[in-house]
C-alpha cells in the first residue's frame, strides 16, 4: 500500500472512567462459542465502539477502518498486520503475498487461515466501522473468510448498516451473534446509573429515557447540557420530538454554551477526519490545537483519542455529522478549510487525504495536479484502485485536458480489469497532443514526454487481452520506436508484452529476446522485485529452449541483484528445477527448503514450489505424496499473463500414467483439442505417453510433435526420447543424447526407463545408467532436547500440507482440541510460533524425511 500504515487504526480505544456497566450486552458478545461472527449494528450514536472496545481483549486485533481503505489491497494489509501483531508470523507469508501484486484473495488468505487453524490460543478480530469499507470486493473476501473460518478466530464488525455478507445463512446455521440498536438503547435502570451524582429524581430520569429512547449519544448530550444547571428538571422538560430534533436541540445547547474560541475551533476542524495540533492549527489559522483537543478530552466533548500518546483523536461520528451540518448552516462556504487541510496533507506526504480535501474545497485542478504527480508512485506501489476511485471525483472536461493525468487513469482503468472505452480515451489523449501546446495542463513535464510511447503500450496489451498477438507485437514495436531514451519502463513493458504474444505463437526465441530486455531495462529503472518476476519468466523460455546452463545463470544473477527483495523465493524454485533436471536430488531438496524459509514470493510460487517438490516425491518413487502435492497445487494455483503452457492438469496426468490410473488419465485426454499448437504441445506429449502406456500407436503423433518442436531443444529432447521408446530405434535417442550433453539433462533419460540407454556406448549414456541407480537421498536428522513424539511427528507431517486444523485432526481420528494440543507442544520444542516457521524447523533438523 502507498506509504506506511496509520498506527492509530490498529489502536483499540481506551475505555473512559465512568462507563455504566451493562451485563446484559457483555453477556451477548461474550457468547462466542460455536459462532464464527457477532455484527454489532446500529445507527451513529449507539456507543457501538464504545462497547466493542470494553468488551475485546488488550491483545485482540483491531482496525478501525475508513473510505479510504475500500481499496482491497488497503483493507487486507490492515486486517493482516492487525492479525499479525496478534499473533506474531502468523500472516507474515500473506501481507508478502498481498503485497507481492495482483493475487485473487482467496489465494492470499488461505496461507492465514491454516495457520489460524492450528493455533493454540484465540483471536478476536475487530472491524470498526466496516460500513466506510463495504463493497463487492471487499466483500467477496471477507465471504471467503468467513466460510472458512478457523474456530480459532472470532470476528466482529461494528458497523453503521449490515454488511454485504452471507448473514441469513450464518443465521440459519447458529453462526452469528447480532447486537442490534434495541440492544444497544440504555435501559431505565442504565439512565439512572449514566446520571448518578447529578441530583436528578426518578421523574426526570424516566423522561430522559422516555425522550431520548435510551439514544447513548442523546443522553451525553443532555448530560453536557445539563452540567452547572440549577434548573435541570425544567430543562429536561423543554426538549422533545424524534432522535434526530433531540440531538439538534442538544448539540445546540452544547456549542451555545462554550466559550466562542472553542465553539469556532469545534465547527471549524469538523472537516478532517483525524485531528491532531497542527493539522487543526492549519485549519483554523490559529495556534494551540494540540491544547485545545486535550480540554475537550478532559470535558468529555465527544472526543476519542486514537493513540497512547495523545496525539492523535477524532470527534464521535454523530458529533461530526452535526458539527459539519452546524458549519454548512452558519457558513455555507467552507471552501477554505478543506483548502488548508490539503495543503497540510500535501506538506504532510498524504496524498489520498489531500486529494480528498481538494475535491471538497471544490478545487479540481488542485486535486488533479495532486494525483497526476502521484500516479507514479501509486502505480509503482500497485495502488491502481485508489487512482480508479480519483476518477470518479475529477471532472471528465478537467482529464480532458491533461494528458499525463489521462493515461494515468487509463493505467487505473486497464489494472481494474475495466477495458470499455479505454481505447476511446487513447484517441481522446492522441487529440490532446496533436493540438496546441498552450491548451494543455501539464503539471509532471517528465512523465508528459512518455505519453506516446505509453499509448501505444496500452494499445499492445489490449491486443494481448483480446487476443490478437499480431496487434501486440506491432504496437510494442512501436512504443518501442516512440521511447524516450531513458524511460526503462516503457522499454520493458512494451518488450515483456512483445514476448507474451510471441510466445503464445510458439516463437521462445523472440519471446526470450523481449523478455531478457524488459529484464534488462527493470534493473536499471532499479525495479528489482519486477526483475526477479522476469528472471522467472526468462529462466521458464530458456529450459523450453533447452539452455539449462543459461537459465541457472539467469536465476543466480537475479539472486545476486535482489536478493532478499519479493521474488527470492521463486529464484530457489526454478534453481530446484533445474538440479531436478540434472537428477540431483539433493540439491533440489535443499533449494525448496531454502525457498520455504523465506517470504518474500510471488504469487506463483505457492502452486510451482508444490510442483517443485512434487517432480522430486515422483523420483523418489513416492507417487502416492507426489499426487497429493500436485492437488494442492491446482488449488493454489495463480495464474498470470504468461500462457499456461504446462498446464497441471496435464502434469497430474503425467502421474495418473505412472500410477497405471489409464482409465482417469484418458478422462483427461477427452477434452483435448485435435490440432498440434505450441500451446498445447505438453499435453499432446502427455497424450503420446498415455497412447504407449495402452500400447497404441503414437509414433505418427510423435512424428508431428517432433517437427514442430524443431528450435526447442528442451521439447525436442523429450519426445526424440520418446519416440525411440516407442520405435525401439536408437537413431532418436542418439540425437537426443548429443543435444542434451552439453546441459546436463539426466530425468528425462532414466524417468522412462534405461533399456534403451543400455544399448548406447557413449561415455553420456554410461553417466546416465550410473546416474539412475545411484541414491538420492542421504540425511542425518538433528536431535531436539525434547524429541517429538510418534504423534506429535504425524501431526508435523500433516502440518506441511493444505489440510486445515479440523482436517487434520479428521485425518488423525482424533478431536480438534487434541490437535491444538499436540501443535503447542510443536511449537514449544521447535522453538517457534507459527505453522510456516514450524515446517522450516522441521526441515533444517531433517525431522520430515523419516
Amino acid at each position: 500500500m502507498a506509504g506506511p500504515l496509520v498506527e492509530t487504526k490498529l489502536y483499540r480505544p481506551r475505555s473512559r472512567a465512568g462507563l455504566v456497566h451493562r451485563p446484559r450486552l457483555d453477556e451477548r458478545l461474550l457468547r462466542k462459542d460455536g459462532t464464527g461472527l457477532t455484527l454489532v449494528a446500529a445507527p451513529a450514536g449507539f456507543g457501538k465502539t464504545t462497547l466493542v472496545s470494553a468488551w475485546a481483549a488488550d491483545d485482540a486485533a483491531w482496525v478501525s477502518l475508513e473510505e479510504s481503505d475500500q481499496d482491497p489491497v488497503t483493507f487486507w494489509t490492515y486486517v493482516l498486520t492487525a492479525l499479525d501483531r496478534a499473533a506474531p508470523g502468523i500472516a507474515e507469508d500473506a501481507l508478502a503475498l498481498l503485497q507481492a501484486g495482483p493475487a485473487p484473495i482467496e489465494t492470499v488468505l488461505t496461507g492465514v487461515l491454516n495457520e489460524l487453524s492450528v493455533l493454540p490460543g484465540e483471536i478476536d478480530l475487530v472491524l470498526d466501522d466496516y460500513h466506510l469499507a463495504d463493497g463487492l470486493e471487499i466483500s467477496r473476501g471477507m465471504t471467503y473468510l468467513l466460510d472458512h473460518l478457523p474456530p480459532q478466530l472470532h470476528l466482529l464488525i461494528s458497523t453503521r448498516a449490515d454488511p454485504a455478507l452471507p448473514l441469513s445463512r450464518l443465521r440459519t446455521r447458529g453462526e452469528l451473534v447480532e447486537v442490534r440498536a434495541a440492544d444497544l438503547r440504555f435501559t431505565l435502570e442504565e439512565v439512572d446509573s449514566y446520571f448518578t451524582g447529578m441530583g436528578l429524581d426518578a421523574a426526570a430520569i424516566a423522561t430522559l429515557e422516555e425522550r431520548t429512547e435510551g439514544w447513548i449519544a442523546a443522553l451525553g448530550l443532555a448530560a453536557l447540557s445539563l452540567r452547572g444547571r440549577s434548573d435541570a428538571s425544567g430543562f429536561i422538560d423543554d426538549f422533545a420530538g424524534d432522535d434526530r430534533y433531540v440531538v439538534d436541540y442538544l448539540v445546540d445547547e452544547v456549542l451555545d454554551r462554550q466559550p466562542e474560541q472553542v465553539r469556532r475551533f469545534l465547527l471549524e476542524t469538523s472537516v478532517v477526519n483525524r485531528l491532531t495540533g497542527p493539522l487543526c492549527d492549519a485549519v483554523t489559522g490559529q495556534p494551540g490545537g494540540r491544547a485545545m483537543l486535550e480540554s475537550l478530552e478532559r470535558q468529555n466533548l465527544f472526543v476519542v483519542p486514537l493513540d497512547d500518546r495523545r496525539q492523535w483523536y477524532r470527534y464521535h461520528h454523530l458529533f461530526t455529522d452535526v458539527l459539519r451540518a452546524r458549519l454548512l448552516a452558519e457558513r455555507g462556504d467552507v471552501s477554505e478549510l478543506h483548502r488548508r487541510a490539503a495543503q497540510w496533507y500535501d506538506d504532510a506526504g498524504d496524498t489520498v487525504a489531500a486529494v480528498h480535501h481538494a475535491v471538497a474545497a471544490g478545487d479540481v485542478d488542485r486535486a488533479a495536479d495532486l494525483v497526476e504527480l502521484a500516479v507514479p508512485a501509486l502505480r509503482r506501489e500497485r495502488q491502481e484502485a485508489t487512482i480508479r476511485r480519483w476518477l470518479d471525483d475529477i471532472p471528465e472536461d478537467v482529464v480532458r485536458r491533461r494528458p499525463v493525468l489521462a493515461i494515468g487513469f487509463v493505467g487505473a482503468l486497464m489494472a481494474s480489469n475495466e477495458f470499455t472505452g479505454v481505447e476511446q480515451r487513447l484517441q481522446d489523449i492522441e487529440r490532446q497532443l496533436a493540438g496546441p501546446a498552450d491548451a494543455l495542463v501539464v503539471v509532471d513535464r517528465e512523465e508528459l514526454e512518455r505519453v506516446p510511447s505509453g499509448i501505444e503500450t496500452y494499445r499492445a496489451a489490449l491486443d494481448l487481452i483480446a487476443g490478437k498477438p499480431t496487434g501486440t507485437i506491432e504496437h510494442a514495436a512501436v512504443a518501442l520506436r516512440l521511447v524516450v531514451p531513458g524511460d526503462d519502463l516503457t522499454t520493458s513493458a512494451a518488450s515483456a508484452l512483445s514476448a507474451l504474444a510471441s510466445w503464445s505463437g510458439g516463437d521462445i526465441e523472440a519471446a526470450h529476446r523481449g523478455y531478457a530486455a524488459a529484464t534488462a531495462g527493470l534493473e536499471r529503472a532499479g525495479h528489482i522485485s519486477d526483475v526477479l518476476g522476469c528472471s522467472v519468466t526468462l529462466a521458464d523460455l530458456e529450459i523450453t529452449l533447452g539452455h539449462l546452463r543459461q537459465a541457472q545463470a539467469t536465476l543466480e544473477r537475479a539472486l545476486e541483484v535482489g536478493h532478499g527483495v519479493r521474488g527470492t523465493s521463486d529464484m530457489y524454485v526454478g534453481l530446484s528445477r533445474i538440479a531436478w533436471e540434472r537428477n540431483d536430488l539433493d540439491a533440489a531438496t535443499d533449494y525448496l527448503r531454502r525457498a520455504e524459509e523465506l517470504a518474500s514470493d510471488l504469487p506463483q510460487n505457492p502452486y510451482r514450489w508444490r510442483l517443485a517438490m512434487a517432480r522430486i516425491r515422483e523420483a523418489e518413487g513416492d507417487l502416492d505424496s507426489a499426487l497429493e502435492l500436485l492437488d494442492a497445487a491446482i488449488k493454489v494455483y495463480v495464474g498470470d499473463f504468461s500462457p499456461n503452457v504446462r498446464p497441471l492438469t496435464a502434469v497430474r496426468a503425467r502421474l495418473l500414467i505412472a500410477r497405471g490410473e489409464l482409465a482417469a488419465a484418458q478422462e483427461w485426454a477427452a477434452g483435448l483439442p485435435d490440432e498440434l499448437s505450441y500451446l498445447h504441445e505438453y499435453e499432446h506429449v502427455t497424450l503420446a505417453r498415455l497412447m504407449m502406456a495402452q500400447h497404441q500407436d503414437a509414433g505418427p503423433l510423435l512424428d508431428k510433435l517432433r517437427e514442430a518442436a524443431e528450435g526447442r531443444t528442451g521439447s525436442l529432447i523429450e519426445i526424440l526420447v520418446l519416440q525411440s521408446l516407442a520405435a525401439r530405434d536408437p537413431a532418436p535417442l542418439e540425437r537426443a543424447l548429443a543435444l542434451a550433453e552439453p546441459e546436463g539433462y539426466v530425468r528425462v533419460f532414466i524417468a522412462d526407463g534405461t533399456a534403451m540407454l543400455q544399448r548406447q556406448r557413449s561415455a553420456y549414456a554410461q553417466r546416465l545408467l550410473d546416474a539412475a541407480g545411484r541414491p538420492t537421498h542421504v540425511t542425518t536428522p538433528q536431535s531436539l532436547i525434547d524429541p517429538l513424539s510418534e504423534r506429535e511427528l504425524d501431526v508435523l507431517r500433516l502440518l506441511t500440507s493444505e489440510l486445515d486444523g479440523p482436517s487434520i485432526a479428521r485425518e488423525l481420528v482424533v478431536s480438534l482440541n487434541t490437535v491444538r494440543t499436540h501443535t503447542k507442544h510443536i511449537y514449544t520444542k521447535l522453538g517457534v510460533n507459527n505453522r510456516r516457521a514450524a515446517i522450516r524447523r522441521a526441515h533444517q533438523l531433517g525431522l520430515l524425511t523419516r
